[in-house]
């Protein structure tokens, strides 16, 4: 399998997870120390990815398998 065969792939497979799952979320944790006081937050988030976005990593994922086969 070539290069250009499994970025193809992988952006059809990350086209879909966005298409099915459309956001995702991660904790991002701050940590700070004042003097004997150590304190920590976590903070949670969430990445909404957008249709097109989607979409468009189908779009380009195919046209690279399929280009990939003709040369």
């Amino acid at each position: 399998m070539t290069a250009v065969r499994i970025v193809a792939v992988v952006l059809i497979a990350a086209g879909i997870f966005a298409l099915a799952y459309g956001k995702f979320s991660f904790t991002s944790t701050h940590d700070t120390k004042l003097g004997p006081i150590k304190m920590s937050v976590d903070e949670k988030q969430t990445v909404n990815v957008p249709v097109w976005a989607g979409v468009g990593a189908i779009v380009i994922g195919g046209l690279l398998l399929f280009a990939g086969k003709k040369s």
